[in-house]
C-alpha cells in the first residue's frame, strides 16, 4: 500500500504532487528546489540553492522515516552544467562515505526560476514491513 508523505519542514509543493511517496520500504521523493520553507523564496545563487535543496530533501526523507544514509539513487538537475563543481562539493557534504548512485543533467529551465533541483530514491532499511 502506498503512503503519501507530506513534510512540514519543506516548502509546499508548487503543483499537484506529493513531497514523496513510500511503498514497501522504498521512498520516492519529488524534486526539491532551493526554496526556503520559512519565506517561500529561492535562496540566492547556485551554492545557496543547492544547500537549501539538500536541506529540503533531508526534511522530506525524515518525514518519510528515512535519512540521507538511506538514499540509494539521486538525480540532480542543474540549469547550467558549469555549476556542476559547486553543486557537487555541496552535495558531497550531505552524504557519508557510501555515496548513492547519481545522475546529473542540465535542463533548459526549472520551476520558479530555480538553478538546481534534487530528487532521491531511498530504502528504509529499518522498515520491517518489507522483506526480500
Amino acid at each position: 500500500m502506498k503512503e503519501i508523505i507530506s513534510a512540514t519542514n519543506a516548502p509546499a509543493a508548487l503543483g499537484p504532487y506529493s513531497h514523496a511517496v513510500a511503498m514497501e520500504g522504498v521512498v520516492f521523493t519529488s524534486g526539491q528546489l532551493g526554496i526556503d520553507p520559512a519565506t517561500g523564496k529561492l535562496a540566492e545563487g547556485v551554492a545557496a540553492q543547492a544547500e537549501q535543496a539538500l536541506k529540503n530533501l533531508e526534511a522530506v526523507l525524515k518525514a518519510a522515516g528515512a535519512s540521507m544514509a538511506d538514499v540509494v539513487k539521486t538525480t540532480v538537475f542543474v540549469k547550467d552544467l558549469a555549476d556542476f563543481g559547486t553543486v557537487n562539493t555541496i552535495y558531497g557534504q550531505h552524504f557519508g562515505a557510501d555515496f548513492p548512485a547519481r545522475s546529473c543533467v542540465q535542463v533548459a529551465a526549472l520551476p520558479a526560476g530555480g538553478l538546481v533541483e534534487i530528487e532521491a530514491v531511498a530504502f528504509k532499511s529499518a522498515d520491517e514491513s518489507y522483506s526480500f
